[in-house]
């Protein structure tokens, strides 16, 4: 393993990416026939696709349509074109989706998606929409929520269903209760799901998104100084308007006991711990270290934060991202970590590093034990999170593609911008930060892999010693 090391560099520019990309009609059709495919394999007659302001990635995958802060559910049979329940507000929503504008999604009112006291009298019953689109005694119905279950979790894993009981139980009157099953995994699986391996188009879509975050957070990071609130730092993000996948989280000392905190008007002082995100739909960017210049502005407990904590985790990173390659197994990147980090000093609970989509945490193939083999396609967070009660942590959450020869190939056709900034951030990592990457590594951030451990001096960053 390399030891790190300081050094003393302006950071890069890697150029933006300011158009997001929109997918075909083909695209969304290609995906619809590979579920349906899918469905006929299990035997399953219908879908029922629940989605919410924070459940949405599935449906959005599906169709390119999101309820903003209403509920919707889409009912994929075998043949038909999809139909679409929205409440009211979203209906106008409608035209976000290119399926709909062609006359290939169907719609219909559903006013029991609206919030509270809105109009109710223009919809059917929920019951006779499932009956018109040919639910019965005889369908098998898979249920696609955002989350699906292990026989250690539920004694009867495929039948428990997260989505709400309204919509299972009408489900289970007009079939059975042994006819309605959890399908999530069809899209969320970390092996087999469908957004377990983005398309060239994800791929430029999600950069588009990590380029967004990552300049945010450069930004913020150059104007952070002592005496201003989390409020008025926050500024700094420039935020875009573009949807988050998560709130923006934003710890420094008079928070810091607040797991996930959001900003809340603490004053940010020299001498605190210090960490930050922000998550755009297929983004998730996060540093964290101290507001300090050096070690001398640390408080006494953290003394040795550089060689005792922060050295130790940008090293052990560097053998994480030299074996993150097709074909290797969960099992050794989890085992990885746990050795180069014991829990024991660097609290690592999480598991090191997942799949990430438009919603924040898809699934992950990486944990004790996993089979599951790194594939081309999928779309890590490097998200390795340690923590400690002396040295707070210290963190490189950027997001990262992993692409094969031909996924690399369809990229630079497509879209190569996209792949020259993807080339040039590895030349960077490689040439300046010292990390050994396989050739299937794309970085989508534009600070891909720096680590300033003291924000007060963020020229100051990390690098593997050759």
């Amino acid at each position: 393993m390399k030891n790190a090391r300081l050094i003393k560099i302006q950071w890069p520019e890697f150029g933006k990416n300011v158009s997001r990309v929109d997918f075909s009609i083909e695209e969304l059709e290609a995906r619809i026939s590979k579920t349906r495919e899918i469905m006929e394999i299990r035997g399953l007659t219908h879908l029922a696709i629940y989605s919410d302001r924070e459940h949405f990635a599935n449906l959005m995958y599906l169709v390119n349509f999101d309820p903003s802060y209403e509920e919707s559910l889409l009912i994929l049979t075998l043949r038909d074109y999809p139909l679409l329940l929205t409440g009211n507000e979203c209906s106008g929503h409608l035209t976000a989706s290119p399926l709909y504008n062609a006359k290939k999604l169907r719609h219909e009112l559903y006013q029991p998606f609206s919030l509270l006291n809105q109009p109710r009298e223009n919809s059917r019953f929920l019951k006779d929409i499932f009956i018109s689109e040919g639910i019965n005694s005889k369908s098998t119905v898979g249920c696609v929520g955002w989350k699906y279950f292990s026989e250690k979790e539920h004694i009867s894993a495929e039948h428990a269903i997260e989505i709400p009981s309204f919509i299972v139980d009408t489900l289970r009157e007009l079939s059975n209760y042994d006819n309605v099953y959890n399908s999530n995994d069809i899209f969320m699986h970390s092996e087999y799901g469908q957004r377990a391996r983005c398309s060239t188009s994800e791929v430029a879509l999600f950069e588009f998104s990590n380029v967004m975050a990552s300049e945010g957070m450069k930004n913020m990071i150059y104007k952070i100084k002592p005496g201003i609130t989390d409020f008025e730092l926050i500024h700094n993000y420039n935020f875009s308007g573009y949807p988050l996948n998560c709130h923006i989280g934003m710890q420094s000392g008079g928070n810091k006991h607040i797991g996930l905190s959001s900003p809340g008007g603490y004053v940010i002082n020299k001498g605190d711990p210090f960490s930050s995100n922000i998550g755009y739909w297929g983004s998730n960017i996060c540093r964290a270290g101290w507001i300090a210049k050096s070690e001398k502005d640390l408080p006494g407990q953290a003394k040795g934060y550089i060689n005792n904590f922060a050295k130790p985790y940008f090293s052990a990173m560097g053998e994480w991202y030299k074996n993150l390659k097709i074909g290797v197994k969960g099992n050794l990147i989890a085992q990885l970590i746990n050795d180069h980090l014991p829990f024991k000093e660097f609290g690592i609970f999480l598991n090191p590093g997942h799949l990430i989509h438009y919603d924040e945490w898809v699934s992950s193939p990486i944990y004790k034990g996993s089979e599951i083999e790194v594939q081309s396609g999928m779309y890590f967070q490097v998200d390795v999170i340690p923590k400690s009660d002396k040295y707070f942590s210290t963190r490189m959450e950027d997001g990262i593609i992993i692409a094969d020869n031909a996924l690399r190939f369809e990229l630079n056709a497509k879209y190569p911008d996209v792949f020259k900034r993807c080339m040039n951030r590895r030349m960077f990592m490689i040439d300046i930060l010292g990390f050994e990457l396989p050739d299937e590594i794309l970085p989508l951030s534009n600070i891909p892999g720096i680590v300033p451990p003291f924000f007060l001096n963020p020229d100051q960053i990390f690098a593997l010693e050759s």
